[in-house]
């Protein structure tokens, strides 16, 4: 381990590591069901053969990018598909069916394409270290406040949008806007109807264990995050018996745990249809690859260059070690992703949750896509963690990736607008690529017109063309 890992170089042991590959794969197991269920519309299209096709793509496209980031750039980031891009896809998908009259898993098959030719790009792109100038172009100020963006994005996702509660009433209903959100507790209540209780038990258990996370962690506990996410756990099946009169684990009497490779090798694998893609036309076709990459490639660099910071895995210009393998373990992962049958497969920003738990190397990585293959076994057990108790961890993430901001030269315009227009875009839109687009758009505007034009680089005045022309022109 030493030998193919570095620890002792980087700081680190291998309980450390496993630890913070376990708790990586926590914070981002959701990803497991909810693809799948995102891109078949939770079963209701291309039926259940589909379904298991595309949970098994998940899990195997996420295990083998993983691998690749832990044994050619021994960094602990995780990959699985991308979420907006997943969703997106989906979009993609279902204009195909308007357009064609091919059924939902032609137009599938056929959409799996455009991530194939994307994955392709991004081999070739990041081979001849055209992805790592793209990432030197982006200007320091920026760079810095990368990390402070991601960070309020994870506030956002933990206390925001993470944890959904559906009822009677419809759904879901979020913590922020639909519990504290309310005008009074009275008319919460009657809003949520019977899933009022449930939404009680999510706000005690998220904030239990974001206090429990950062007890330990004030107590130097090196398996905080993780401990905070089975004690939650623990809260909220205890609350699920008392208050809801359910058992948490009875989807655990009747599962399956045999994965359904039979449906994988009939729907989705090695299923790449491009006669069915070319009937939505040529420039259709181009215009969906090149907003695909446009939108991977920034959501990739954030994550990365954000995390990076975070760990101290950056020298004084800003640039993260053996960025040229990280992204081109991103690549393999989305062409894995395309032939087994997923959307594009990308570093997850809950990488950081490993990353703050003592992950540094490889081996942190390593971890985390045994995990995501041992789920094709153990996927009823993934899926009962709760959303509440991941929350916590993204919560506490979130804040203290926030601390980057002092980082920040606020004296300076061009570094403090890009960086508050960053703050702002990435929960919003929940897109890193587009709040890096923002911000690069605003710099540039802001070197022209103050007459420092020079300082701006032609590549960077390149890419915040290239986003003005995704905003305005690309509808995505």
């Amino acid at each position: 381990m030493e030998k193919l890992f570095k620890l002792k170089q980087n700081g680190t042991t291998v309980k450390t590591e496993i630890i913070a590959g376990l708790t990586t794969f926590m914070t981002m197991a959701y990803i497991i069901a909810l693809n799948p269920n995102l891109l078949t519309d939770f079963g209701k299209n291309g039926g259940p053969e589909l379904w298991n096709g595309i949970f098994l793509a998940t899990c195997i496209a996420s295990a083998i990018g993983t691998f690749t980031m832990a044994f050619l750039a021994n960094k602990p980031f995780a990959m699985a598909p991308g979420m907006g891009l997943n969703s997106f896809f989906a979009i993609v998908v279902a204009n195909i069916v308007s357009i064609t009259g091919l059924t939902y898993l032609q137009s599938f098959q056929a959409a799996l394409c455009i991530i194939f030719i994307e994955g392709i790009v991004f081999i070739v792109l990041s081979i001849f270290n055209i992805r790592e100038k793209i990432v030197d172009a982006i200007p320091i100020g920026i760079r810095l406040g990368i990390s402070p963006a991601i960070g309020l994005m994870l506030l956002n996702i933990g206390v925001g949008s993470n944890a959904g509660i559906y009822s009677e009433t419809g759904g879901p209903y979020f913590v922020m806007s639909d519990f504290f959100g309310a005008l009074t507790p009275g008319l919460a209540k009657t809003n949520m109807g019977s899933g009022y209780t449930s939404m009680v038990l999510t706000v005690a258990t998220m904030f239990i264990g974001l206090f429990v996370i950062v007890i330990l962690s004030q107590k130097g506990v090196k398996s905080a995050v993780l401990l905070g996410i089975l004690f939650a756990s623990g809260i909220y099946w205890a609350g699920e018996a008392i208050f809801l009169h359910v058992n948490p684990f009875e989807a655990l009497k009747n599962a399956s745990f045999l994965p359904a490779f039979g449906d994988m090798a009939k729907v989705t694998l090695f299923k790449l249809n491009f006669s069915n893609l070319l009937q939505i036309g040529w420039f259709t076709v181009i215009t969906l690859v090149i907003t695909f990459c446009i939108i991977d490639m920034f959501d990739t660099i954030g994550t990365l260059v954000g995390t990076a910071s975070r760990a101290d895995m950056i020298d004084e210009n800003g640039k993260m070690p053996k960025m040229k393998e990280a992204l081109l373990s991103d690549a393999v992962g989305t062409v894995t992703g395309s032939l087994t049958g997923t959307s594009t497969v990308t570093t997850f920003v809950e990488s950081a949750s490993g990353v703050e738990a003592g992950g540094r190397t490889g081996l942190t990585s390593l971890v985390t896509g045994f995990m995501f293959l041992a789920c094709m076994f153990i996927a009823p057990v993934a899926a009962i963690i709760p959303a509440a108790a991941t929350s916590s961890a993204l919560i506490y993430v979130g804040l203290l990736m926030l601390s980057g901001l002092k980082k920040i030269n606020f004296d300076d315009i061009a570094q403090s607008l890009p960086a508050a227009l960053m703050l702002i875009a990435m929960p919003i839109s929940g897109s890193i690529g587009h709040g890096i687009g923002l911000g690069l758009i605003s710099y540039s505007v802001i070197k022209v017109f103050t007459g420092k034009a020079k300082e701006v680089s032609l590549l960077t005045y390149a890419i915040s063309a290239l986003f003005l022309i995704k905003f305005f022109l690309v509808v995505s």
